[in-house]
């Protein structure tokens, strides 16, 4: 007899559906596993700081962005000092410096302060900006200026032997009114762009998450270990700063 036309052909076990589903299965099993992995590296990476037994003296680096500060907390969580953002190019003054610098003495923190340079400012006014903040008190740490803005977008054209000359002009002012050599605080895209580690022999201070810098090409003395670490004890992430044993 002949075959009916049309007949439905029933499907073999196993077939394209099975094979789709185990794809399924495998492709959330390893999504889940990529997310899990990703939840771990993101607790570690905002919960590490260097180990104690290889950098003894550790601390923070704090500005009014960081929110309202609870220094006992800070100290309690293994500060032993804290540099504060104090005043940036020729004219911003941190807000919260007076506070912090009250409230980080209180809770037993030596204290540094740190202006952001602008290399498109003149470099007698930030410094004169610096001093109208920051007091000429010996008891602070060393004060740091920090270099990241870049002269690439100044107004008017700034070379690199015009970055190096207004840097020393800023340095020599502020020593002066601190009587402590400056701290530079180098971003790599500013010593990738004019080397100043090499110009001027002063202490470092560098930034580079979790693992030590050797961008500037000679030793550290403090360094950002951890720009985004997690703590019950201020509102964002701290800053949080090693020193070289």
């Amino acid at each position: 007899m002949a075959r009916k036309a049309g007949g439905a052909r029933s499907r073999p076990r196993g077939g394209r559906g099975g094979r789709t589903g185990i794809t399924y299965q495998v492709l959330g099993a390893l999504l889940l596993a990529g997310l899990i992995a990703a939840a771990v590296w993101w607790w570690q990476q905002h919960h590490w700081i260097p180990p104690r037994d290889a950098f003894p003296v550790q601390g923070v680096e704090i500005g009014e962005a960081d929110g309202p500060v609870n220094w006992g907390s800070i100290k309690a969580i293994g500060a032993d000092f804290a540099y504060l953002d104090a005043s940036a190019s020729a004219f911003a003054r941190d807000p919260a410096f007076v506070g912090n610098l009250q409230g980080a003495r209180e809770a037993g923190l030596q204290v540094g302060a740190l202006h952001r340079y602008d290399p498109c400012q003149p470099a007698d006014r930030q410094a004169a900006n610096f001093v109208v903040t920051v007091p000429g008190d010996q008891t602070l740490l060393p004060a740091a200026i920090e270099l990241d803005m870049l002269a690439d977008k100044c107004p008017v054209t700034v070379n690199e032997a015009k970055v190096e000359s207004e840097l020393m002009t800023f340095i020599n002012q502020v020593e002066t009114h601190t009587g402590k050599a400056l701290i530079l605080k180098i971003s790599p895209a500013f010593e990738a762009r004019y080397a100043i580690a090499a110009k001027l022999d002063r202490n470092i201070w560098l930034v580079r998450d979790r693992w030590q810098p050797d961008y500037a090409g000679r030793p550290w003395t403090l360094w950002t270990a951890n720009s985004s670490l997690s703590s019950e004890v201020v509102a964002g992430d701290l800053r949080w700063v090693v020193m070289q044993p």
